[in-house]
């Protein structure tokens, strides 16, 4: 297949230019990275139809994504799980690459192995080749409102790997010692805390939030806070850990809301815990 320029879409792209939408972010702005070029362009058909989405750039190699996403100013990635052999680690590259940048990724069919490994590396939604043009449009709003999509099979899936990992034997990981700081920190992520408001709680900065994160992670074998959060439910980590409360001063604020979500009692089910925990701002993590 020939290859082509990382290109603005000259007619879809037009009238967006920097300010026009009043820095407001009224418009979906899409980057499509597909190998066909009759998908592309049935995409862009189907996006042209909506006032509140545009087409920015269009890229059929990983390379060309990978410069797209750094040159154009766009929401979502649409991006094709085919355009590598790896396409778990060219996403968990590409959001390192750009943090803020929303992934959904498009399979080439159902693959529950693909779809739990995109999900726990950062994608932001998942779909299949064959979704129906009106679905993939309500998953773009979804994901830009700051929800994950995955189809009922998806759901399925990561529920059941929830299971299965909450199932295994408690002695098939060794051991590991933590401090108390790391277990204050950890017991915030599995009630499904951001670093900002877990630095509240036990009085520290992001970065050392973030920085302890790193150590529990390197000292448990985990990859990420939904792994984290596995772990410690299952092997009942920090069952006696007591989460420290919101100064009186932050709780006034704008935090008052999340302290009473992160607030749960020890009779909350792990599953809601879980959910709560591998949905953050993938971004967050360890940025």
């Amino acid at each position: 297949m020939a290859t082509i320029p990382v290109n603005a879409e000259e007619k879809l792209g037009a009238g967006l230019g920097a300010g026009e939408d009043g820095g407001k972010g009224q418009f979906v702005r899409v980057i499509l990275a597909d190998t066909q070029a009759i998908f592309r362009a049935g995409l862009r058909k189907v996006f042209a139809l909506e006032d509140d989405i545009r087409v920015v750039g269009q890229a059929e190699t990983l390379a060309q994504t990978q410069s797209a996403v750094t040159k154009f100013s766009a929401n979502v990635l649409i991006f094709e799980a085919a355009l590598t052999p790896n396409p778990v680690e060219a996403v968990a590259n590409l959001l390192r690459q750009t943090p803020q940048l929303l992934i959904v990724v498009v399979t080439p069919g159902a693959d529950q192995d693909l779809t739990l490994e995109l999900f726990r590396r950062g994608a932001h939604g998942i779909v299949s080749r064959e979704v129906e043009p009106e679905l993939l449009v309500e998953c773009l709003r979804k994901v830009v409102a700051g929800e994950t999509w995955l189809d009922s099979q998806g759901v399925r899936w990561v529920m059941d790997a929830y299971r299965n990992q909450n199932n295994r034997p408690t002695g098939s990981r060794p051991k590991v010692q933590l401090t108390p700081k790391e277990m204050l920190i950890v017991s915030c992520v599995t009630q499904g805390m951001k670093n900002k408001e877990i630095a509240l709680r036990v009085g520290t900065t992001e970065q050392v939030v973030k920085n302890y994160l790193r150590k529990v992670y390197d000292k448990l074998g985990v990859a990420d806070r939904l792994e984290l959060a596995l772990y410690c439910l299952n092997h009942h980590v920090v069952d006696n850990t007591k989460v420290p409360p919101l100064p009186v001063s932050a709780a006034n604020g704008n935090l008052a809301k999340a302290a009473a979500v992160g607030a749960s009692s020890p009779g909350d089910s792990a599953a809601s815990a879980v959910v709560s925990a591998v949905n953050p701002d993938s971004t967050e993590e360890l940025s």
